[in-house]
């Protein structure tokens, strides 16, 4: 029997981020521990998971990695098309503002894709996107100067992001511990996998369908 309302819209979920103290940019890429694995939420709706993902941070910025496994085919990745691209993406909104349906400028939508760039195209890439309907000028940064890193493995691929606090308008951990977070792992073979609800919901651009990440110490 089909549902009419996902049972993951029908809770609003807090995930914690770990402190990391040793974390920077001079020293990325480092594993981030199983304390900062993000729980599965398959068991609501018995959906299969191929992803897993990690969140940790400090006051000089936030980090994030996604692990695909399960893959037989090749990753299909191009810089130009990252929404449609194997990869994930990521919307943060560092002032949580999960009461309006319109992003601010403390929202952000990124597009992290293991492999499509550099000479041979295995390089890990990252684009920031605007979000359609901001009711103010979001905040644009340069990919330079986020750090990207990916393995890619023969069964999928491990791929690691440090976002400097600068990067993200607004990050301020000691006033807003408190993040609108929301991210999707796309892969042409085994298909989408959302932290809650899917494409039926404007996940794109409505902070409010955002869930929340609380930046534990």
């Amino acid at each position: 029997m089909s549902q009419t309302v996902p049972p993951r819209f029908l809770f609003r979920f807090a995930f914690t981020a770990p402190y990391l103290a040793e974390f920077s940019s001079k020293n990325f890429p480092v594993e981030l521990p199983t304390a900062c694995v993000l729980p599965s939420l398959r068991d609501l709706d018995g959906q299969p998971d191929f992803a897993e993902l990690r969140c940790g941070w400090n006051e000089t910025g936030l980090a994030i990695s996604v692990s695909v496994t399960g893959k037989k085919q090749p990753l299909k990745c191009d810089p130009l098309s990252p929404k449609t691209s194997d990869g994930v993406q990521v919307w943060i909104d560092t002032r949580c503002t999960q009461n309006v349906h319109r992003a601010t400028r403390f929202c952000h939508h990124f597009c992290l894709l293991p492999s499509g760039r550099g000479v041979k195209k295995r390089e890990a890439s990252i684009t920031q996107l605007p979000l359609a309907n901001a009711k103010d000028d979001v905040s644009r940064t340069t990919a330079a100067a986020i750090q990207i890193g990916s393995q890619v493995t023969a069964d999928g691929y491990h791929m690691c992001v440090w976002f400097p606090a600068e990067v993200l308008q607004g990050f301020d951990p000691e006033s807003h511990p408190r993040l609108g977070f929301y991210a999707v792992v796309r892969d042409a073979e085994l298909g989408e996998q959302f932290l809650t609800v899917g494409r039926e919901f404007p996940i794109d651009f409505d902070p409010s369908i955002w869930q929340t990440l609380e930046l534990v110490k």
